[in-house]
């Protein structure tokens, strides 16, 4: 009986997680700052808003077979943390881009970038090579935006 609790708790808590990917607590306090996503992990919130910009942390997809799959799930999550926090692409300010294999998955990851980039308000960007938190993830993209 307990093990069953204990497995239907857990799988409770999965789901949930899942659930609230975009769908995010909000966090304010007294000082101005929101915070979005402080559910999604332990560590972090996915989004942080003061005087109307926004900060969105690192974003990475592991499920993507390679880095094209991965920067479009990863650019997905970005637009729609950028929709929660009430702006888009289009008011990005700079971009972080890290790769783990640059020499590899540059130009492909750049393609998929140039094809969602909104070419009227391209952010300054700055795209390097890193050991990312886990060996299936190719890409994590990290964008500040003004509201």
């Amino acid at each position: 009986m307990l093990g069953n609790r204990l497995l239907k708790t857990a799988l409770t808590s999965t789901v949930r997680r899942q659930q609230c990917l975009f769908r995010t607590t909000v966090a304010r306090n007294s000082s101005g700052i929101t915070r979005l996503g402080t559910e999604v992990l332990p560590t972090m919130s996915q989004a942080v808003v003061h005087n109307d910009i926004v900060y969105l942390s690192g974003q990475v997809d592991g499920t993507g077979e390679d880095v094209v799959a991965q920067t479009k799930n990863v650019l997905a999550k970005v637009d729609a943390y950028l929709e929660e926090a009430g702006t888009d692409k289009s008011k990005l300010l700079t971009s972080t881009i890290w790769l783990m294999n640059i020499e590899r998955d540059f130009g492909a990851m750049n393609e998929v970038w140039c094809q969602w980039i909104d070419q009227n308000n391209k952010p300054v960007r700055a795209t390097t090579e890193a050991s990312l938190a886990a060996p299936n993830m190719l890409v994590e993209i990290q964008v500040t935006a003004a509201k």
